[in-house]
């Protein structure tokens, strides 16, 4: 507002000046005319060069503004930038946090296949629970795998070579489904406790590694 005020007050004295100027040549006649033409000239100069400070000024005041607005806009990109990093980290740590959560029930689900009394030769069983802890000995386990070996198959048929699930089909001790599978041992699968031991124990090796590790897989999924 000043600054239009000093423009209006430049060219108003200019008009004053200017109509002084006419009026003392009206007055004082053709002599001054000279004169009078010099002062508007003068006036005139000055109302330019009050007009171009004015432009200048206004320019000035304008350059000042926009880089007042590169900076705020500077400032907004810097802290979005943070607030992305900051976020960033937030949802690695939130990541981690449950990775380790994982990492813990995984642990906590472990089951530890078997940690009671180890029989101290195969003589401590008999009937079919004999049988397999024998036969079990033959294809190169250890005696400490047989009471993983025991419970697994208490659980399937309570050592039964006649037990059928009626549901799937699953026969004899080891629950072979379907129960001809264990025909390539011999064809006496059906009433052999022998012929179905052996084909448990091979089907065990080659999945589960040792009897205790498919207990352990029977204890956590309920099947093996």
């Amino acid at each position: 507002m000043s600054r239009l005020w000093s423009r209006l007050g430049a060219r108003t004295a200019a008009v004053a000046l200017l109509s002084v100027g006419v009026a003392g040549g009206y007055y004082l006649g053709e002599d001054r005319e000279t004169q009078q033409q010099g002062l508007t000239a003068q006036v005139g100069l000055e109302v330019d060069r009050a007009d171009l400070a004015y432009q200048r000024e206004r320019q000035a005041a304008h350059q000042v503004a926009f880089a007042k607005q590169r900076a705020a806009e500077y400032q907004a990109k810097l802290r979005a930038a943070q607030a992305a990093k900051e976020a960033a980290e937030r949802a690695r740590k939130a990541e981690a946090a449950a990775a380790s959560r994982k990492r813990e029930r995984d642990a906590a689900k472990v089951v530890k296949p078997y940690d009671g009394p180890i029989p101290a030769s195969c003589e401590e069983y008999s009937g079919n629970r004999k049988i397999g802890c024998a036969l079990m000995l033959e294809a190169g386990f250890g005696i400490a795998e047989f009471p993983c070996l025991e419970k697994l198959w208490t659980k399937e048929s309570g050592w039964n070579h006649k037990a059928r699930n009626s549901g799937s089909g699953a026969y004899g001790i080891p629950q072979a489904y379907p129960g001809s599978k264990m025909g390539k041992i011999a064809s006496d699968w059906e009433n052999n406790p022998a012929t179905q031991i052996k084909w448990g124990l091979g089907y065990i090796k080659g999945k589960y590694k040792t009897p205790c590790g498919a207990w352990s897989h029977f204890q956590s999924a309920g099947s093996y």
